[in-house]
């Protein structure tokens, strides 16, 4: 039992929930690892979305909502963290929700699957064929879903794959804590945030600007303007602590 007053409590909540999650098959052992790295550059940020991730969230929204074909990518982190958030955010942008894992087998994604059905996602499932240019299993995708998208969210990526999909000439949105990766570099646009709160950002700016009835026009996106603000607001509150 964690107790709510523990000063990291948030956090520890969390990692016991992708803990439960990887001993019931649905998070991979090895994305633990990739949880505790991305939480590492959420202390360089002092774990709040800053004005460059704000400003990246609302762009993200405004590319979901302009797209012919927009997708939702999930991996077996993603589901056990934010299942919830990605049903609201599906309903906001209207976009499709299709699993992808690189360490793929059907019980995995049949269990990941359910789990979002149960969260309240529409989720895109059927016959997948390997169509991506990967040697592994995040190849494998639907032909009328990921291989059709024109947008991808692609939350908590590897980079490979997000380079191929840009190879593609999709717009590909990364939520991704360490600016430095290739994901974050591939990326047409990388959100520097955590993903928990980064998803019901975007959502919230998928509703204001559907009730604005804004025209859906091309969304300029200077993404190495973006990850050069992260780096900055992380280096200055690095000083700030060592002052």
């Amino acid at each position: 039992m964690i107790p709510p007053d523990h000063p990291r409590y948030r956090s520890l909540v969390v990692r016991e929930r992708l803990a439960g999650s990887a001993r019931k098959g649905i998070v991979s052992w090895e994305g633990l690892t990739a949880h505790g790295r991305g939480e590492a550059f959420d202390y360089l940020l002092g774990e709040r979305t800053t004005a460059s991730a704000l400003f990246a969230e609302r762009t993200a929204a405004a590319l979901l909502l302009s797209a012919r074909h927009p997708v939702i990518s999930i991996n077996g982190n993603t589901a056990a963290l934010a299942a919830g958030e990605i049903a609201a955010l599906q309903k906001a942008c209207g976009a499709l929700v299709e699993v992808n894992l690189f360490h793929r087998t059907e019980r995995r994604v049949k269990m990941i699957e359910d789990l979002l059905t149960v969260a309240g996602v529409d989720v895109f499932s059927g016959k997948a064929e390997r169509l991506l240019l990967l040697s592994h299993d995040r190849a494998w995708c639907r032909r009328d879903g990921m291989y059709s998208a024109d947008v991808v969210l692609v939350p908590l990526e590897d980079g490979d794959r997000c380079e191929v999909l840009a190879g593609m000439g999709k717009t590909v949105i990364a939520i991704d804590l360490n600016p430095l990766s290739r994901t974050a570099r591939t990326a047409t646009l990388t959100i520097v945030d955590e993903l928990t709160r980064a998803l019901p950002q975007i959502t919230s700016a998928c509703r204001d600007l559907s009730q604005a009835g804004e025209e859906r026009s091309p969304v300029p996106v200077d993404n190495h303007y973006l990850l050069s603000e992260a780096i900055r607001e992380m280096t200055a509150r690095l000083s700030h602590a060592l002052d």
